[in-house]
């Protein structure tokens, strides 16, 4: 457990598995559904998912995201909705995700209150040495990325590559999960960088067979 700069523990929190974390993708979804997308992912072995539409109003986000909370009941997988964190509790959801040009972590923690989750994205360590000016349990993990160019979000920062997920998790008191141009492939240049798991999109989002895809992943980023 991460302790506060006062020296009193951080507030007890859900536990969080970032071996494979799934972003989804509504247009990539869409022969499959997003509900039905996350449904067969999480079964073949995705830990966490994050519910992004940035094209979808708050109403529509907020319907979506009940359907894909009812696609995880039972499963324990926890339900992270991208930035739009005022709409968190609505959907009924176990925390957000927000990005440097999101809203603040601390705005973001208020709303959010004690006991969600609260992912943030970083590109280079100076993005962690300024996350933790506000305290180490403001937040609770990293996306760090992207790694690779990925056509899934085209206004993404350049690159970083494997040395750069490396440095950042070396630099985090929290656990890291690698994000950008993932694929079953090169999930194996990410072991042994100190990341806690994967993060993609397109390789399930947009596969034919979801659940195929996660066992896939799974599989390489455990090296079997």
């Amino acid at each position: 457990m991460i302790a506060t700069t006062a020296g009193r523990p951080a507030p007890a929190r859900a536990p969080l598995d970032l071996s494979l974390y799934l972003v989804t993708d509504t247009a990539l979804c869409a022969d499959v559904g997003v509900p039905g997308t996350v449904a067969a992912a999480v079964a073949a072995g995705v830990t966490a998912v994050q519910l992004r539409d940035p094209g979808a109003t708050d109403a529509e986000l907020v319907a979506l995201g009940r359907e894909v909370r009812a696609a995880l009941a039972g499963t324990c997988v926890p339900l992270l909705v991208n930035d739009r964190v005022h709409l968190v509790e609505e959907i009924g959801a176990d925390g957000a995700h927000v990005g440097q040009g999101d809203l603040g972590i601390n705005e973001a923690r208020a709303l959010l209150g004690e006991t969600c989750l609260l992912g943030l994205s970083v590109q280079q360590p100076d993005h962690v040495a300024v996350a933790l000016e506000h305290g180490p349990e403001v937040v609770d993990y990293l996306g760090v990325g992207p790694v690779w160019a990925t056509a899934t979000k085209p206004d993404h920062a350049s690159p970083g590559g494997v040395e750069r997920v490396r440095d950042i998790s070396a630099a985090s008191p929290w656990p890291c999960v690698a994000i950008g141009g993932i694929t079953a492939e090169r999930a194996a240049l990410l072991r042994g960088t100190g990341a806690a798991g994967i993060a993609v999109v397109s390789a399930i989002c947009g596969q034919g067979d979801p659940a195929a895809a996660a066992a896939r992943l799974r599989r390489a980023w455990e090296g079997r």
